[in-house]
């Protein structure tokens, strides 16, 4: 897959990387470089559209990678974006979830990359508090280490539109 090559080509680094779950990693996805790429994201964007589920109301992307993702994602879906963030602002509308509104609406949860999985079932909990019905996330990268499985036990099903597996064979 073309894409897949792409943005290994953009994104891939060799090194030694904590991630967010603390375990540590030789290698690691700059997520942030394929979503500063306009086109390349655009292009991510409308390849991800068609695995967004039936029935989806609102997509809610999480801080900090998952903005960019759902902004464009929104433009080929039509569907409306909240912009969570990982602690509500103590100031102003004092909000976790900014944009669409979310209470008692299909959302789905978008993030750029999942390893355990970790922080989508931390923000859909907390969405779900809310009001937000949540059954699915989508990301552009599942790199293959838990996170579909653990998210399960969380009610979630993740939908990925690229795994490591796709970026290592590109």
């Amino acid at each position: 897959m073309d894409l897949a090559r792409r943005v290994r080509e953009c994104s891939r680094l060799n090194g030694r990387f904590v991630l967010r779950s603390g375990r540590v990693a030789d290698e690691y996805f700059d997520k942030y470089r394929f979503e500063a790429d306009p086109i390349l994201l655009d292009e991510l964007a409308e390849a991800m559209a068609p695995l967004v589920p039936a029935g989806t109301q609102v997509l809610a992307g999480l801080e900090m990678g998952g903005i960019a993702v759902v902004t464009a994602l929104g433009r080929h879906t039509g569907l409306p974006c909240a912009f969570v963030r990982k602690t509500a602002k103590p100031y102003g509308t004092a909000r976790l979830a900014e944009g669409a509104e979310i209470n008692d609406r299909q959302v789905l949860v978008i993030e750029d990359v999942v390893t355990s999985g970790g922080q989508v079932a931390i923000s859909t909990g907390q969405l779900r508090e809310l009001g937000a019905r949540i059954d699915h996330a989508l990301c552009v990268i599942d790199r293959q280490e838990g996170g579909p499985e653990s998210l399960a036990a969380h009610g979630i099903h993740l939908h990925a539109l690229l795994t490591r597996t796709d970026l290592d064979q590109a």
